[in-house]
């Protein structure tokens, strides 16, 4: 059996990128208010796909283990963590190091598929 899955490959996608996590997450037993912050984690990853690959992506969410585990799969190129927080004066550049600090565990792989950036909150 594979996770539950939606793939996104334009702006207008996200919404329903955002709406997925939400019911996944919440059916999975994730608190309302640690649910918000999967959203908005996932939602920056996804905004970076679209930025900055080409091919859209696909996000996936599962239970295991008293965790949300959530992948987020682009053709875009390995990412490293951990990632500092930019100074205060930076344009650009907080997004994944938001990602970082929400997140319990953030791990990212390179394979055929693409990139992998995983994401683990505890329920």
């Amino acid at each position: 059996m594979s996770a539950p899955s939606v793939d996104y490959s334009v702006p207008g996608d996200l919404g329903a990128v955002r709406a997925f996590v939400r019911t996944q997450a919440l059916a999975s037993g994730m608190s309302p208010t640690r649910t918000e912050l999967l959203m908005l984690a996932v939602n920056e990853l996804a905004t970076n796909t679209l930025q900055h690959t080409t091919g859209g992506g696909r996000v996936s969410l599962w239970a295991d283990d008293g965790q949300i585990v959530c992948d987020v799969v682009d053709q875009g190129p390995p990412r490293a963590f951990p990632r500092p927080m930019p100074t205060v004066d930076a344009v650009r550049g907080r997004g994944l190091a938001i990602v970082e600090r929400i997140c319990d565990q953030v791990d990212t792989v390179t394979g055929p598929d693409g990139t992998t950036v995983r994401l683990r909150l505890h329920l």
